[in-house]
């Protein structure tokens, strides 16, 4: 049927109305790219209306770019459309038998990981102003149930059993000095306290007196060398090293009287790290635990057993979508790759980054990406090696927004000038809470991908990156800043 006379005019003026701000967009945007920080980039911006995909934006839209963080829309997405919302992670305790009599366990005790991020001291739900709780609450918790049970030895040992997922601990891509701190921290299916211990250094209280060394949780984990100085001068350098793989950390430099220095140690073996946590809260239970303590890993291409026995204690995760919450707000790495590949276990059945990596790509594909667009190697962002086009990213941003979970996964997402990584950018401007998006920062790399505007029936997907530059990082995330509020302006016009 031929259209109507009033139906379309008002095409037309919307169309008319989409050219019109599309101009006053581009003009903005050009502006700020001829500022000398931005010319001193690579630059990928895609800006799409929800309503009817118009295309607002678009420079290098379809270029494949170092996206960072920005990877963490895809795992998070992926994750929560495979396994739901209110999927729930299991951590157990099991032995070969229960506990005779005199509360004796024959064998060994096993820790079983199910992938489970949050047996650590982080609050859940996410709240930007929440203090760290017990790192060891959630494993003290274990403990107790197994004290509950009547256990008083155990002589068989404790076994930290991460054979859920294949041992690959580093996707390719991460850089060999991520691996020391804690945003590099190896991914295992059985983790405690983001497999990382926080070490606390501080200088002698005189002249001439040695440091102090502090872990948090403490547990006797590295052999440390401690070469700190501590001068008369007011000199402060304090270098903490430590060689991936090794337990030993050497800590020099000068500090002048009182100075302290903070730092996040990965640990090397996960498993057998939460073992030896879990050892100890044992012993401090009363429970005497004989036999060594060791951990159980497999390695990919070997099929999964799933580990059988006696249960004596149990542990459930808060639900999924709180977790993939905590992922977007403070771009939490470890957790991200660990989402990713519980998803290639379920619907796998292998637990693997290749097989996760393969389920992000089918994901985009569903999207309307073109796979000729991305070729991504984990599921955080840290891989160097990883490319998506920000064409990608607004695709799947769109997918998301129809999939009916729209104003959820828009909720996992940073508020800005509020909270997570973007608490502390678009300082002054309270119209900023109107864009909702994620991060992504690495060396010479800055992205900025979300959902901008309120009204739903205006609201747009953007996708920014900024590769390769040699401006410093401030600058280039102050123009991607101000590239977001013009193009939440639009959304008002």
């Amino acid at each position: 049927m031929p259209m109507e006379n009033g139906a379309r005019f008002t095409v037309l003026l919307l169309a008319a109305a989409t050219a019109a701000g599309a101009q006053v967009l581009e003009r903005r945007v050009a502006a700020l790219l001829d500022e000398p920080a931005a010319r001193r980039a690579s630059w990928g911006i895609h800006v799409v209306r929800l309503a009817d995909g118009a295309v607002l934006y678009s420079r290098n839209a379809g270029v494949p770019m170092t996206p960072a963080s920005n990877t963490k829309l895809v795992s998070t997405a992926l994750a929560l459309e495979r396994l739901g919302a209110d999927y729930r992670f299991v951590t157990r305790v099991l032995a070969d038998a229960a506990p005779d009599a005199e509360g004796r366990v024959r064998g060994a005790l096993r820790l079983v990981g199910g992938g489970d991020p949050t047996l650590s001291g982080r609050a859940v739900p996410y709240d930007r102003d929440a203090k760290e709780g017990d790192a060891l609450g959630p494993l003290r918790e274990l403990a107790g149930q197994v004290a509950a049970r009547g256990v008083r030895v155990v002589e068989g040992g404790v076994i930290g059993d991460a054979t859920r997922w294949p041992w690959a601990p580093y996707p390719a891509g991460w850089a060999i000095g991520d691996m020391t701190w804690e945003y590099g921290a190896p991914v295992s299916a059985l983790t405690v306290n983001d497999n990382s211990l926080e070490l606390v250094v501080r200088s002698g209280p005189r002249a001439g007196d040695p440091a102090a060394i502090e872990f948090r949780p403490p547990v006797e984990y590295f052999t440390v060398f401690n070469l700190l100085r501590t001068p008369e001068g007011g000199e402060r350098r304090i270098v903490v090293q430590r060689a991936p793989g090794s337990r030993v950390l050497e800590i020099r430099g000068v500090a002048p009287p009182g100075a302290a220095v903070v730092q996040s140690i990965a640990v090397d073996e996960p498993a057998r790290f939460a073992a030896e946590l879990f050892a100890q809260l044992l012993r401090e239970r009363g429970i005497e635990v004989r036999g060594p303590v060791r951990a159980a890993t497999r390695i990919e291409g070997t099929a999964w057993q799933e580990p059988q026995g006696v249960e004596l204690a149990r542990r459930e995760s808060p639900p999924l979508v709180e977790l993939l919450r905590i992922i977007n707000k403070v771009s939490q790495n470890l957790h991200a790759e660990m989402m990713l590949r519980e998803t290639a276990h379920v619907v796998r059945g292998e637990g693997s980054a290749r097989a996760g990596v393969e389920e992000m790509a089918s994901l985009l594909k569903a999207a309307g990406a073109d796979e000729a667009e991305f070729d991504l190697e984990d599921g955080s962002g840290l891989s160097r090696r990883g490319l998506l086009s920000p064409q990608s990213l607004t695709a799947l941003l769109r997918y998301m927004d129809r999939s009916g979970r729209g104003e959820l996964f828009r909720s996992l997402l940073p508020v800005a000038g509020q909270d997570g990584t973007l608490a502390g950018r678009f300082r002054g401007l309270a119209e900023a809470a109107a864009v909702r998006a994620k991060t992504g920062s690495l060396s010479h790399v800055a992205a900025l991908s979300g959902y901008a505007g309120e009204d739903p029936s205006r609201r747009v997907v953007f996708s920014i990156i900024a590769n390769g530059f040699t401006a410093p990082p401030a600058e280039i995330r102050a123009l991607i800043d101000k590239m977001a509020i013009a193009i939440l302006k639009e959304t008002r016009r």
